[in-house]
């Protein structure tokens, strides 16, 4: 369904009637351009969006299937630009992934978002509030929406790293519960974050430096640039964290292992001093007829001492030695 349509003239934003006239009459003034917002298009209305915008078929058949990876293709004069958009949910520390695109135009912007995540209602309100941006045209848009995403990893980058940071003290202080679980599941969603961030370094540097920076006024770069930048310092914090991860697991593994190495001593210890009483005691418990010390007085008090002493030299000894 369309969210919210526009059309902005010298920045303002002015009322917005049939998309296809507004569209024709932009181009006849020369300036000026269409934003319309969509969320979830069904077939039906997102083709009669593409007949009044005559959209590139390649970037629509990309926008109809839809989960695409984070990129930016150049058409002639219009670019397709999908975006994963990333939220995350407090009370599971989960991070939910959705997807955004933008066809950019020579004189209109449609975005499309699919899922809930991250709404484009206040980054339309900022740009409003800023007509010295939308005054660049429909790429202030792409810029806008950009910044958006990227500072949403950047919120999400830093509650990443609080997990990471209390998982990372749980593992060192030697607690008693299961972590394995934790720590893998703070991996997968640190994974899910870089499929998002990681794939749209290469788009941004080809906006800011590369052949198709043309694309961009060149009073816009320096603010792409300072997207680029952000985007940046979020992946190799996600790379960090990817790799800080591993080595906590394979500390909470090792960890593991030695607790296991040391019940095990402890099993077997007292299995060492149980077995010196009970060898003692299937001895005697033959009955043999010439067995001199059955018939001996002092001969089962004897065996009980012999039996306690050689207990309690063994657990002097397993004790020092850290056995027990």
């Amino acid at each position: 369904m369309i969210v919210d349509k526009a059309v902005y003239l010298d920045g303002r934003r002015v009322a917005c009637a049939d998309p296809s006239d507004e569209l024709e009459a932009l181009r006849e003034r020369g300036q000026g351009f269409l934003w319309i917002g969509v969320k979830d298009p069904a077939d039906a209305e997102f083709a009669e969006i593409n007949d009044e915008l005559r959209l590139h078929p390649l970037a629509v058949e990309d926008a109809v299937k839809g989960n695409q990876r984070p990129k930016v293709d150049f058409y002639d004069e219009s670019m397709f630009v999908v975006l994963k958009t990333l939220h995350y949910i407090d009370e599971t520390s989960d991070v939910e992934t959705g997807e955004l695109m933008l066809f950019v135009g020579d004189q209109f912007v449609l975005t499309v978002r699919r899922s809930e995540v991250n709404p484009l209602a206040d980054v339309r309100a900022r740009l409003e509030q800023r007509p010295e941006l939308l005054r660049f045209g429909p790429v202030s848009v792409l810029h806008g929406v950009l910044d958006h995403v990227v500072d949403t990893y950047r919120e999400i980058d830093l509650e990443l790293a609080d997990d990471l940071a209390d998982i990372e003290e749980a593992v060192f202080a030697g607690e008693g519960r299961d972590l394995g679980q934790e720590i893998y599941k703070l991996k997968r969603e640190v994974l899910e974050f870089k499929r998002g961030a990681v794939p749209l370094v290469m788009p941004l540097k080809r906006l800011v430096n590369g052949d198709e920076s043309a694309h961009v006024p060149k009073k816009l770069r320096p603010f792409f640039g300072d997207v680029l930048d952000h985007l940046l310092q979020v992946v190799e914090h996600a790379e960090a964290y990817d790799r800080l991860l591993s080595d906590v697991l394979s500390a909470y593994l090792s960890q593991v292992a030695l607790r296991q190495n040391d019940d095990m001593r402890k099993i077997s210890a007292w299995v060492a001093m149980a077995a010196v009483p009970t060898m003692i005691a299937g001895i005697y418990g033959q009955n043999f007829d010439f067995m001199p010390e059955l018939h001996w007085e002092y001969g089962y008090f004897i065996s009980l001492g012999v039996m306690g002493a050689v207990v309690l030299l063994l657990y002097y000894l397993f004790r020092r030695s850290g056995w027990l």
